[in-house]
């Protein structure tokens, strides 16, 4: 009986603990990590939330870019932080993707993060340098099936989800392309500006830019409908791919441990911001949709993600060590 009472006492003074952390929480400036470098469009949306969520949380939210490994080392140091709500990832689709492609995986989707809330969704753009003469898919895969292995395409990264569209496009064309990873989507786009990689699969905050400015030429967009931007533009399926359907989407996640309590406020207060402009504005103006969800939802989409494209990686030689 002594020991059930001890164990009472201790789970009570817990509880009381937790919300009365909860409650005082944020009471010092919170760090939202980029797993990429500064510069990309994943970049420019997370800096946007975190103007929004500063007002709304009344505290600072600093941006940390910590590029590299396909956002691999972004992960891995916030699945090592404190788990008491001031250190934050700022996840894209790339945070499964790149799981799903490592042989020995150097962060565990569902065991290493508390999922807080996904903020938007929305298509890729299949772009082609100028130099390329590329204009539509069917030259694409007509100009990759003559000559193999000599068009690069560009990525964020070794397993982002630019590389496996890519890896995912070669798959249903049955063609050769050859893959250059960067750092982020600001050095990929940089390079293929410059000619030296001729196609990217890109999110369109990362490219839209260029687009409109006529710098690439966009050839399709990945989604299953045309996109309300570019009205005259095919999708891929509509150019004879069936079955290639690619959205991105933006979330925040925390370490895992992280209490409840903590996780539930900061969910209202990303969906807030979310439907706040700058932010809003953005992910409206560049074709994506405002997509929310509660914690258990975001957890779900995560698992069911990291399933789908393990499948595409088994297809496939694609290892990242």
């Amino acid at each position: 009986m002594r020991q059930i009472k001890l164990f009472l006492t201790t789970f009570f003074l817990l509880q009381v603990f937790s919300v009365s952390f909860a409650a005082t929480y944020p009471n010092k400036p919170i760090t939202l990590v980029v797993p990429f470098v500064a510069g990309g469009g994943t970049d420019s949306i997370a800096r946007d939330l975190a103007k929004n969520l500063s007002e709304g949380l009344g505290q600072s939210i600093i941006v940390d870019n910590r590029g590299g490994g396909g956002g691999a080392i972004g992960a891995q140091y916030v699945a090592k932080a404190e788990p008491d709500g001031y250190t934050l990832l700022f996840v894209t689709s790339t945070f499964v993707t790149h799981s799903a492609t490592e042989t020995n995986p150097t962060y565990d989707v569902d065991k290493d993060f508390a999922p807080i809330s996904l903020l938007g969704r929305g298509p890729l753009m299949v772009v082609a340098n100028k130099e390329s003469g590329l204009k539509t898919i069917n030259q694409l895969v007509q100009k990759a099936k003559q000559s193999p292995g000599e068009i690069n395409f560009c990525s964020a990264g070794l397993g982002s989800i630019n590389h496996l569209s890519g890896e995912l496009f070669k798959q249903k064309t049955n063609i050769q392309m050859t893959h250059i990873p960067y750092k982020g989507s600001g050095p990929a786009t940089l390079d293929l500006l410059a000619g030296r990689v001729q196609v990217f699969f890109a999110t369109i905050p990362t490219i839209l830019q260029y687009v409109e400015t006529g710098r690439v030429t966009l050839l399709a967009m990945t989604s299953e409908k045309r996109s309300s931007l570019f009205p005259n533009t095919p999708t891929v399926i509509e150019s004879g791919i069936p079955g290639f359907e690619i959205t991105t989407w933006w979330g925040v996640v925390a370490p895992a441990g992280t209490p409840q309590d903590i996780i539930l406020k900061l969910n209202q207060e990303i969906q807030k911001a979310a439907n706040k402009n700058p932010l809003k504005a953005r992910l409206l103006k560049e074709g994506a949709q405002i997509y929310q969800t509660t914690p258990s939802e975001m957890k779900k989409i995560l698992s069911n993600e990291l399933i789908q494209w393990r499948s595409v990686v088994s297809a496939t030689e694609i290892k990242v060590q």
